[in-house]
């Protein structure tokens, strides 16, 4: 009979331990950044489309998010626009929102765990063309969409000159421009290139002058223009999100400042925060503040309409001719 012989307590312990360690390290290097494939997009219009996703293996951790990210270049992650469809397995539908008329799109379905993003195969679309587009008296180019029955132009005014050729004079100096009585022009901080972006900012003398700033058959919209589309988008509470450009610049996905609460641009409007300059000549809230002139004076002062990048809601004051705003021009009825 052999004799029975016992591990000694040391090399017991080595076992174990080294068994723990390798189960252990087993765990560890079962667990993946997540499989999600990409559903066909579908129910495109001119701003916006919808698609989804399904995530087949969450890589044996918790999906913390999920959702389509997309571009108009190859290769979208998360860093570009993207939506958020709650979390888990599963297949998701995605609402793809704020998308440009005739314009093509590359979209992938991602999930993410604590590992990372995993993303599904690209695939790409175009948007339906939108309603046309039109040029101002210098050459600009603007985009046309239509909200409830109205068109509007997707793009702040850059113009320098009204319709008749006359040129909008440009104001740099701060007391000169709060001080005027006539139109004028500038860019945000006196820098042209913010122009390029966001477009020029206008006293109201401007928009009170008879040669017209907007294209040839269009306009400045009135107080009841602008309260009109936004009841068309469900009242001053809600329609400021659907107003706003998406993205933020925290996030390198847009030009409003996080949190650009509730911005979806599901009108096709696409305001961007353009800032204004005060009476006294000072410019604040690029980035924060989308500011836009009505036509219809208040007895010395003139209603706006202002957007946030903290709230969803559109504002109404009544303010000063001098100031700085942007212009969105309406089509002729």
């Amino acid at each position: 009979m052999k004799p029975v012989r016992f591990l000694s307590f040391s090399a017991a312990l080595t076992i174990t331990i080294s068994t723990v360690v390798f189960t252990s390290c087993s765990k560890r290097e079962s667990t993946s950044i997540p499989s999600v494939t990409t559903t066909d997009i579908y129910a495109i219009t001119q701003t916006s489309a919808t698609g989804g996703g399904n995530v087949t293996n969450g890589g044996r951790l918790t999906i913390i998010a999920r959702g389509v990210c997309w571009n108009t270049s190859p290769g979208p992650s998360t860093l570009n626009s993207k939506t958020t469809d709650s979390t888990g397995i599963g297949a998701y539908t995605s609402y793809l929102t704020g998308l440009l008329p005739n314009t093509n799109y590359f979209v992938r379905a991602y999930a993410t765990n604590s590992m990372g993003t995993g993303y599904g195969a690209e695939l790409s679309f175009t948007t339906l063309p939108g309603d046309g587009t039109i040029t101002d008296i210098d050459g600009n180019l603007y985009h046309i969409i239509t909200i409830g029955t109205r068109g509007w132009l997707m793009e702040n005014l850059k113009v320098t000159r009204f319709n008749k050729g006359d040129s909008v004079p440009e104001v740099t100096d701060d007391i000169e421009w709060g001080a005027l009585k006539k139109g004028a022009r500038c860019s945000y901080d006196k820098n042209p290139f913010n122009a390029e972006t966001y477009g020029l900012l206008y006293n109201w003398y401007v928009v009170g002058d008879t040669r017209n700033i907007c294209p040839v058959g269009w306009h400045v919209p009135s107080d009841s223009e602008w309260q009109s589309m936004i009841d068309f988008l469900g009242g001053a509470l809600i329609a400021g999100g659907k107003l706003k450009a998406t993205g933020t610049l925290e996030m390198g996905t847009g030009l409003w400042n996080s949190p650009n609460t509730v911005a979806t641009n599901e009108s096709g409007f696409t305001a961007l925060p353009g800032g204004s300059r005060g009476v006294s000549g000072g410019f604040s809230n690029l980035s924060s503040n989308a500011y836009f002139w009505s036509s219809t004076p208040d007895q010395t002062h003139v209603w706006d309409r202002e957007l946030s990048f903290k709230y969803g809601n559109v504002e109404r004051y009544s303010v000063s001719k001098e100031n700085g705003y942007s212009i969105r021009c309406i089509k002729d009825k």
